[in-house]
């Protein structure tokens, strides 16, 4: 037998290269994200880099990267297909010193995408990098330049609104498993307001006479945001009905927002007084105009935003800065602070509560604390919760401890989605007990409201107009249902600038919204009893006006109809009025053209582009195209209804024009100065496309119903018909070339409308609502009479 002997053991020892393991500690093992830049100014155009350095635990083959932005910020689309095109990024990897033994990374490309909703809320915008090919070791760097200049390019315009601390938060997929970690270190960036651009005059439309209210005066920059931080002196220019005039001198406060108010103001004389404010030696800078009219006896109307968010959830900016801004530099009366539901922390909201509350001055600031309850339209949709009455509202729980969220999520929560009060029948049965206490209000967003679903006791308004577009068909749709609903319009800011705010250039793209309410009591108590009496009426962001009445009845009032009485209205504004309507549901059934009353011209047309493509979340419509004049000198173009400088109309020629403009269910438009319009022919050739969520935003989808839009007419024909139109499929989406007057339209307009002759069916309830429009097109609703013929 053969003895197995054992083999001899060769003892071998480790080997790695050397210093790495050091080097790897000096390392935070996720990497860190650095910026060259602290400050930008809004709307500015640059070229912006930012550089993250692997962390110890590298970069996998098949690993990649989100440089993540929140959603709501209106920074201009990024695009890779054009390197000489503005907002063109790159990414481009710098290989790191290597340690002795060490392996170069073997990544052989980066591949850059854009996607507005590339990652999780808030943080959704995201620069997406994928590694081709390879890893990356730690130490080495990508370098991402946001508006690349290299080639020729422009740049890329920043975000259009201020924010104290803009975030940039990159989010890596270490392993390339697509399990993301958030790297530690947000890069930090403040956008502030740029340059004085315009003055703003912020007063009551109409006060009695005698009565003190005070102005605001404010200093803005062309996208309007109030400047901060300037020395400025300037006049306010106080012109009274008979013409006479005095002057006030303006000192605008040197530090924080360049803002003045102007306390104490009374008018004696009945009549149209008007406000013009000019700054000292700045002659670039627009001045602003305000109306007040001044009756004897008058009640003057408050102005309410009751959609307000912050920080707390997607909101810009903390909830003091939003409130004060709404107090301060919006001059509102009443603000709703509003939170998603879902998204809100305990601890914030409590903290938010308390802030209110302090706030909260009655006889000169009222302001309430509410939620955005956020079921998906398959449940309901949006509704606002107002929480009325002081006190603690009964929000996040209730008496027994029940959650009455619709769900809850937030961007620190791990694990499934909780859900909560569903769909909104459960809602209602959450504070149904004390309808006096709490106002809901329908509105629509992003998770537009179903009107399927109402309650009448706590559904007392609707929110026909937001920074999401302007939404006449919601309320017509309510009303013809049978729903008692008034008039409302909030701004449901997420941009820091509530009171109707400024458009951003994104999917918040319209002028906010306010409520005008008639209210006995300026406080808590007075002003939730005029809302839930439906004693209100909607603007456009405006200070303007509107009552409808009959008799002793007013707007928001369920009664029996007095057909031997008419109808009398009232409408208070600034850019004269134009058209006036009185619908009943979804029926008009009285017009009224102040165009055609004051003449129309015979060199003046206008073309008009409205509404929205669908009536969901991104229901924007794209318009750009060409207008082309022929057989008449065209003298002078003028835009009318543009939201922001980036959109706007432009000559291209002796008698063309390009034009570039979007719709949210509001109207834009371009008004003509011709040598003589008998001769003319005007053709109007434009495209239509919708919201570019992922893919080249230099190629955006087409509106898929009506990808083009045609309208050719002769003068001749105008002259005829008075106006010729295109309607679309879509949401009030029209194309509209009209004859126009060119004398002054009215700012102060009333009248009477006999029932006689429209046409109301006896023995059923008639929700009579008038909506009137001014020649910058801006609009506004009033609450109906609920009256039975």
């Amino acid at each position: 037998m053969t003895e197995i002997l054992p083999e001899k053991t060769i003892q071998a020892s480790a080997h790695s290269p050397m210093g790495l393991a050091d080097h790897f500690d000096t390392l935070p093992f996720l990497g860190r994200l650095s910026c060259q830049r602290q400050t930008l100014t809004a709307g500015e155009s640059t070229e912006l880099e930012l550089v993250y350095e692997v962390g110890a635990v590298g970069l996998a083959d098949g690993a990649w990267l989100k440089l993540a932005f929140k959603f709501y910020s209106d920074w201009a689309l990024f695009q890779t297909t054009e390197p000489t095109g503005a907002n063109y990024i790159s990414a481009e990897y710098h290989a790191g010193p290597l340690v002795s033994g060490q392996s170069p990374a073997t990544v052989q490309a980066l591949k850059v995408r854009f996607d507005q909703k590339g990652h999780e809320r808030p943080f959704q915008k995201a620069v997406i990098i994928d590694v081709v090919d390879g890893y990356l070791n730690p130490g080495d760097r990508i370098v991402i330049r946001l508006g690349d200049r290299r080639q020729g390019g422009a740049g890329t315009r920043v975000q259009t609104f201020v924010e104290k601390v803009f975030r940039f938060r990159l989010f890596v997929d270490p392993l390339g498993s697509s399990k993301f970690a958030e790297v530690p270190g947000d890069c930090k960036l403040e956008i502030a307001a740029g340059q004085p651009h315009a003055l703003q005059v912020i007063a009551p439309r109409l006060v009695g006479s005698g009565l003190s209210f005070d102005a605001i005066v404010r200093v803005d920059d062309i996208w309007g945001n109030t400047c901060q931080g300037r020395d400025l002196h300037g006049a306010l220019v106080i012109t009274a009905p008979d013409g006479g005039q005095r002057t006030e001198l303006v000192a605008f406060a040197a530090e924080g927002w360049t803002v003045a108010r102007i306390s104490g103001l009374s008018f004696a004389a009945a009549g149209e007084w008007k406000l013009e404010a000019w700054l000292n030696d700045e002659p670039g800078v627009a001045p602003g105009v305000a109306y007040v009219q001044s009756e004897e006896g008058a009640l003057r109307p408050l102005y309410a935003d009751l959609h307000v968010h912050s920080d707390d959830t997607v909101g810009t900016n903390d909830a003091t800065y939003n409130l004060t801004y709404g107090r301060d530099i919006a001059g509102l009366d009443v603000v709703g602070y509003t939170v998603n539901d879902f998204n809100i922390t305990e601890t914030n909201w409590d903290a938010a509560v308390k802030t209110i509350h302090e706030l909260n001055e009655p006889g000169r600031f009222v302001c309430y604390p509410g939620t955005e309850w956020c079921g998906n339209s398959a449940a309901g949709g949006d509704r606002n919760v107002v929480f009325l009455r002081d006190g603690k509202p009964r929000f996040p729980f209730d008496e027994e401890g029940r959650s009455l969220r619709s769900f809850e999520w937030n961007e620190t929560t791990s694990g499934a989605i909780r859900p909560g009060i569903w769909p909104v029948d459960r809602l209602y049965g959450a504070y149904e007990d004390d309808p006096e206490g709490h106002l809901l209000i329908p509105h629509v967003g992003g998770r537009r409201c179903i009107l399927d679903w109402n309650h009448p006791e706590l559904e007392r308004l609707i929110e026909i107009g937001s920074a999401w577009g302007q939404f006449h068909w919601l309320y017509a749709e309510a009303l013809a249902r049978g729903h008692r609903v008034g008039a409302s319009a909030a701004s449901d800011e997420h941009q820091g600038r509530c009171g109707g705010g400024a458009p951003a250039t994104g999917t918040f793209g319209a002028r906010g919204g306010l409520t005008g309410v008639i209210a006995d009591g300026f406080d808590r108590a007075g002003v939730g009893a005029a809302l839930r009496a439906r004693r209100t009426f909607a603007t456009t962001g405006e200070r303007s006006f509107a009552v409808l009445s009959q008799g002793k009845h007013f707007m928001g009032e369920v009664f029996d109809a007095e057909l031997n009485q008419p109808l009398s209205y009232r409408l208070l504004g600034h850019a004269g009025w134009e058209e006036v309507q009185l619908f009943d549901g979804d029926r008009m059934v009285w017009r009224r053209d102040l165009h055609a009353e004051a003449g129309l011209s015979e060199r003046n047309v206008r073309i008009r582009f409205g509404g929205a493509r669908i009536k969901d979340r991104y229901r924007a419509a794209y318009w750009s195209g060409e207008v082309a004049v022929t057989g008449a000198a065209l003298l002078d173009v003028r835009g009318i209804g543009f939201d922001h400088p980036e959109q706007s109309v432009w000559r291209t020629g002796l008698g063309t024009l390009g034009f570039r403009t979007a719709t949210h269910g509001d109207v834009d438009g371009i008004e003509l100065k011709l040598s003589d319009l008998c001769d003319a022919r005007i053709v109007v050739a434009g495209k239509l496309h919708g919201y570019s969520k992922i893919g080249d935003p230099l190629q955006p989808p087409p509106h898929v119903h009506a990808p083009e839009v045609f309208l050719e007419a002769c003068g001749s024909e105008l002259i005829e018909k008075g106006s010729i139109s295109v309607d679309l499929p879509g949401v009030e989406l029209r194309l509209l070339l009209e004859r126009v007057t060119d004398r002054p339209l009215p700012r102060d307009l009333s009248g009477e409308i006999s029932l006689s002759g429209l046409g109301l069916s006896q023995g059923r309830e008639h929700p009579l609502f008038l909506t009137a429009r001014q020649r910058d097109q801006s609009r506004i609703w009033t609450s109906p009479l609920f009256m039975t013929a």
